[in-house]
């Protein structure tokens, strides 16, 4: 019976063990808008944006997730494919302070403690918060900044991430974000001072896309699969 409870516990403390297996990391690459002005491309990461990420491997196929991004969107009716657009010729910018929590799911098991190489595509959604610049065109059709926005998006993502020593860990993401605000080219101003200023397709929601590279830092405990004598 002494002999079970030992072996129990041991296990106990080797799963905890293989639980604390951490990253941390630095994010680098570039992002687009999808809304209402510009380009209608899904993918085409062209304003630079970077932040940092942090991973709990909480098993071979699954980790939660924070991070903290900055990044720049703009979009450009003159590169739009939309002779409408094209017409119109306005242009806009704005920037997006994110900070995200969610989970992870690898398709293969990434195992850290692997001796020299492992390699898993993965998916990863949750919440995000982000503050951005509320702005909207006047009558000039320039774009005017007249507060602070915050709002929630769904982050989407897909990646494929390498163990490339034993510690580090390169990953590449095409993240898409689903936000619950359409104002982040000016199109839609909540403020109903410039309800007016409003144009374009109100009743939906702006995305953006980040696609990029992670470089992380891996550390914590070695799994032990070890029972006592």
């Amino acid at each position: 019976m002494i002999r079970n409870l030992i072996t129990f516990f041991a296990l106990a403390i080797c799963v905890n063990s293989n639980a604390q297996i951490h990253e941390i990391g630095v994010t680098i690459g570039g992002a687009n808008h999808i809304g209402d002005i510009g380009a209608t491309d899904y993918i085409a990461p062209k304003d630079l944006g970077f932040g940092i990420q942090y991973r709990w491997n909480r098993s071979p196929r699954h980790s939660w997730r924070a991070s903290y991004m900055y990044m720049g969107i703009s979009g450009n009716d003159a590169k739009s494919d939309m002779s409408s657009r094209r017409i119109r010729n306005l242009t806009f910018e704005n920037k997006i302070h994110e900070a995200s929590l969610g989970i992870e799911f690898n398709f293969f098991e990434f195992d850290l403690h692997n001796e020299w190489f492992a390699f898993t595509p993965y998916i990863y959604t949750g919440l995000a918060g982000f503050k951005f610049d509320e702005t909207y065109f006047n009558k000039t059709n320039t774009q005017v900044k007249y507060g602070n926005g915050y709002s929630m998006a769904i982050p989407l993502h897909v990646g494929v991430k390498a163990l490339i020593n034993k510690r580090l860990v390169l990953s590449a993401e095409v993240g898409a974000r689903y936000t619950f605000t359409d104002n982040l080219d000016g199109n839609h101003p909540k403020d109903t001072n410039y309800s007016s200023n409003q144009f374009g397709n109100t009743l939906s929601k702006d995305w953006y896309v980040f696609t990029g590279l992670t470089l992380s830092y891996t550390f914590g405990k070695n799994p032990c699969y070890c029972a006592p004598n």
